[in-house]
């Protein structure tokens, strides 16, 4: 291990990651990029199914599994069998952090649940990633499209008349992972302390609703049972999408200062002064008026001009971007790491977003092949196949 490898934080923590699809193995590539250990258990033959989730695909493995699976190590056991569960205990045994995402009671009947681990490996944090935690809707399906149903962020997604619509991204998968990996560092800090693990469990639907942040605030507060507003923002105005003499673009005027810097590039300072837009508190209420306004205006002229404008006069806004101009950008080709991949080639993938010192944190290993290290995992453990 160079120097390198040893600035990272969590070097020297081993996690065991019995999840697959998108919030646990994102969870573990976090911790992975920050310097631990990470061995993932896949089912021999067909692996983490996001294997499988495309195309595209490049050497033999999805696009999806390749972007939530570097810096890992792969061992494919069958836990069904006893060698299996009996090798997955001898690494859980020797672990730091246990996650899963299987379904309640699937642990258990492996003997590897928190209970069953904690009575020989004392400092282990167990983390359990569920669909709707552990009561009476425990069993119930918890793909990330479900929840965005249940959750009520459907709801408020997509324009005002129109049909629910999803988030374009599994995003909620995304923050349950966030918000387990956050939990996991926390109980390891604990342990540091104490000498003691702990169980942690984040629920996808309880992650959901803790996302829905303003709204559901605006509901428990307020009374208000928001609606879907297109790009509107139910407490800001103007702070949406505007159409102009060829593509669109948003404009983020988020305080009174911003909304008079704007009326100023479209020469209507009077809008400013206007008793019923003066505030935002004003401009919430009287959005049915000022909007049109403001879209009359902004239609006039090609959105290039409008963002020199906006942006030399200190006002947010942001064309809206495809994919392709986005990693075209300075900013986005900076977010994308390349990866010397000795089974697949050269990978392009999206960096960590976390900075180290200043630093991207180093892609020690590329995402794994299928028990492409069940041989050497295995020996680390003294394991001798019966």
């Amino acid at each position: 291990m160079d120097a390198e490898d040893r600035s990272l934080p969590l070097q020297g923590i081993r996690v065991v990651d019995f999840s697959r699809v998108l919030a646990g193995p994102l969870c573990t590539m976090i911790l992975a990029d920050l310097g631990a250990d990470v061995v993932k258990v896949e089912r021999p033959g067909s692996g983490d199914d996001t294997r499988a989730w495309g195309p595209p695909f490049l050497g033999g493995d999805a696009a999806y599994f390749l972007a939530l699976n570097r810096n890992k190590r792969s061992i494919a056991i069958d836990l069904q069998t006893e060698d299996g569960s009996a090798v997955a205990r001898a690494l859980a045994l020797r672990a730091d952090v246990v996650i899963e995402n299987f379904r309640p009671g699937l642990m258990s009947r492996f003997g590897l649940d928190h209970d069953a681990l904690v009575a020989d490996n004392p400092g282990l944090v167990s983390c359990s990633l569920t669909a709707f935690g552990e009561g009476e809707s425990a069993d119930r399906p918890g793909y990330d499209i479900i929840v965005q149903a249940l959750s009520g962020l459907m709801s408020v997604t997509g324009e005002p008349s129109g049909r629910p619509v999803k988030v374009g991204v599994a995003l909620l998968d995304v923050i349950t992972g966030l918000y387990a990996a956050i939990g996991i560092q926390a109980a390891l800090i604990e342990r540091s302390e104490t000498g003691r693990g702990r169980r942690i469990s984040v629920s996808l639907f309880d992650a959901s609703v803790a996302a829905l942040v303003n709204q559901a605030a605006n509901y428990l507060i307020g009374g208000i049972v928001p609606v879907p507003m297109g790009n509107a923002h139910p407490n800001i105005v103007p702070y949406e999408l505007f159409e102009t003499a060829d593509r669109p673009f948003i404009l983020a005027a988020g305080n009174d200062r911003l909304f008079e810097r704007t009326c100023r590039v479209l020469a209507r300072e009077d809008l400013a002064r206007d008793p019923r837009f003066a505030t935002n508190e004003a401009r919430v209420r009287n959005r049915d008026e000022l909007v049109p306004l403001l879209r009359e205006l902004f239609v006039a002229r090609p959105a290039d001009e409008w963002l020199r404008a906006l942006e030399d006069g200190g006002v947010p806004c942001a064309p809206v971007r495809r994919l392709d101009e986005v990693f075209a950008s300075p900013e986005g080709a900076a977010t994308v790491q390349q990866v010397d991949d000795p089974l697949r080639g050269l990978l392009r993938l999206v960096a960590d977003p976390i900075r180290l010192s200043g630093q991207v944190p180093p892609v020690r290993m590329a995402p794994p092949g299928l028990g492409e290290h069940t041989d050497a995992i295995l020996e680390e453990i003294g394991w001798e196949p019966g």
